[in-house]
């Protein structure tokens, strides 16, 4: 599929003509950029025979997660020093694409984000929107892309629970108040979200919101800002519980993604899910739920400590079990990008330190080993023109002060690092001071782009 949003009427028309799955869209080098992308150019990514294009080129990347850019970018509650110096850092080791929480909502209770873009429904923190187009600028300066997920089916910065509270639907069962609520109760409560009209109608809503949004740095509109390489829908979006809810978590998905396209046919979507791990570990619905053509790649996340692959008691034996899960886990999902002819990204992994020890002068040999196996992956993919595309590691921390004091919980106040409110503070973060991790990224990023 080739997937690029400016194209001449009459090329249009003869694509309509002869238009199937692979070539829905088309058009030519020069037309990917707009003329206000000459403040700094930079070229679209698009689809094109199951593989990401960077103008005329393949492109593969071993990127980050950097979810919250925004909250550092703010001009009244962030950091931008920080920031620049973080965006500086990873790019220095070849870090170009990086996925980012669009915001949170809420009021910040325990374990979630605080503060939020979206505090009340439909009520948006100034502050925060501006800092979101002041990280999308300062990437843009760097010719780094962003992934913009837009909802959150966990807890930690509010999301689809969120609607729910704001609907009538009553508190939510915030599973970290461990002496009334449980991660059951927590599932129960947020698959309603998926039949929830009112709360579906807000999130619509929000989604016009940001997309309708123009840049006060750059003067672009969201939509045709190139520095966008993708919507996507939510982090993890789920069916949960039962199979009995894949239809109303379909509609809603197509929905959302239709809608999406409607925006903007220009910019790539993808879904945000963990792969088979979002839909009860059934391959075959996640092959089900992906063929939207709107859909233009995959996404996998992998967590071999939440998942019982890694043991903090026989931590190097387990680790290579780790890799070999993985291994196994991305071939899977592998299949079913090659069957729909569509890139696969591994947007999601993380691994602890030592004794799962937040302290930065732990040992990292044992995440150092699973980054280097999972990084070969992509780079091994490259040279084969192979379908996965990249990975985005959970996550970048760069110069943030992890608060590691008891159990390491995040407080308001405290910097932001990788690692959300409702994790403790350095257990999956790449700092700064993680020399030898981001040499191994830099290595394979340099090897990306040879």
């Amino acid at each position: 599929m080739i997937k690029l949003k400016t194209i001449t009427l009459a090329f249009a028309a003869l694509l309509a003509l002869s238009s199937c799955k692979d070539d829905k869209k088309a058009t030519t080098q020069e037309e990917t950029t707009t003329a206000k992308d000459t403040l700094n150019p930079v070229e679209l990514v698009s689809v094109k025979d199951g593989k990401f294009y960077k103008g005329d080129q393949p492109y593969y990347f071993i990127g980050a997660n950097y979810w919250y850019g925004p909250l550092i970018g703010a001009k009244n509650i962030g950091d931008r020093e920080r920031l620049i110096k973080e965006l500086d850092l990873m790019k220095s080791v070849g870090i170009d694409n990086l996925r980012i929480l669009a915001g949170a909502e809420g009021d910040g209770s325990d374990s979630t984000v605080h503060p939020a873009l979206q505090p009340e429904q439909g009520k948006y923190n100034e502050d925060l929107l501006d800092g979101l187009d002041f990280l999308l600028a300062e990437m843009r300066k760097r010719n780094m892309y962003a992934i913009l997920y837009m909802n959150n089916n966990w807890i930690w910065s509010g999301g689809m629970s969120e609607y729910l509270e704001w609907n009538g639907y009553g508190e939510v069962p915030n599973p970290f108040f461990t002496d009334k609520y449980t991660w059951d109760d927590y599932m129960k409560y947020t698959m309603q979200f998926h039949s929830c009209e009112p709360c579906k109608e807000a999130f619509y809503n929000h989604v016009r919101f940001l997309m309708g949004r123009t840049n006060a740095y750059t003067g672009l509109k969201y939509t045709e800002d190139n520095t966008i390489m993708s919507w996507q829908v939510a982090n993890e979006p789920r069916v949960m519980v039962g199979t009995e809810y894949e239809k109303p978590f379909t509609e809603w998905l197509n929905t959302t993604v239709d809608l999406i396209e409607s925006l903007d046919s220009r910019h790539l979507i993808s879904t945000g899910a963990e792969g088979k791990a979002s839909y009860l570990q059934d391959i075959d619905m996640y092959d089900r739920l992906h063929d939207n053509p709107n859909i233009d790649y995959l996404t996998m996340h992998m967590w071999p400590k939440n998942w019982g692959w890694y043991d903090i008691n026989n931590e190097v034996e387990t680790t290579q079990l780790s890799i070999e899960n993985a291994n196994a886990y991305m071939n899977e999902h592998l299949e079913i990008a090659k069957k729909q002819n569509k890139p696969i990204v591994m947007s999601e992994f993380g691994f602890p330190r030592e004794k799962e020890s937040l302290s930065l002068d732990a040992n990292i040999d044992n995440r150092n080993t699973f980054y280097q196996a999972v990084c070969e992956k992509v780079t091994e993919s490259k040279a084969k023109g192979g379908y996965l595309a990249g990975l985005n590691f959970w996550g970048f921390a760069g110069y943030g002060k992890a608060n590691i004091d008891g159990d390491g919980k995040w407080q308001h106040g405290d910097d932001f690092t990788a690692d959300p409110p409702q994790e403790p503070q350095g257990l999956n973060s790449v700092f700064a001071s993680d020399t030898s991790t981001l040499e191994i990224i830099k290595n394979h990023n340099d090897a990306l782009k040879n």
